[in-house]
This record gives structure tokens, sequence and C-alpha cells, in this order.
């Protein structure tokens, strides 16, 4: 299972969106695991860190969707 911080990364590389050198040892993981691969000198995510970015963002939007449905209750 990945982490917050890969998931973080993964969904920056698929936005194209520069990060810091010292994210740099854990991109090497990412690739290593099959989530990303490098082109020259960009990161581009494999079909399994787009997989990974996808159900992470549909679990986030399940929860909400959760959250929102519940009855608030005011306890007096």
């Amino acid at each position: 299972m990945l982490r917050d911080e890969q998931l973080s990364i993964l969904r920056d590389i698929s936005q194209s969106i520069a990060f810091a050198d010292d994210r740099h040892g854990e991109v090497g993981r990412l690739i290593a695991d099959g989530y990303v691969m490098k082109d020259g000198d960009l990161f581009e995510l494999t079909a399994k860190g787009v997989s990974a970015v996808e159900e992470h963002a549909a679990a986030l939007t399940d929860a909400d969707a959760e959250q929102s449905s519940a009855p608030f209750y005011r306890l007096v």
C-alpha cells in the first residue's frame, strides 16, 4: 500500500508539477515498484501509477460522500 507521500508524488507527476530534490529518493522507489518511469529528464506514470492515483481519488470521493450523507446531530 502506498503512503500519503508517495501518492502525493504520483499526483504531482500526473499533473506535471515539479517536485523538490529531496523527493527523488522516493521517486526511485516508485520507479522500482513500477508506478513511475523516467523518459529523459521527465517522469511519467505507468498504468499501475495511474490506477493508484485514480483509486485513491475514488476512495476520497467515497469517503466525502459518506460524510456528507450522514445525518448531523447536535448534542445539547
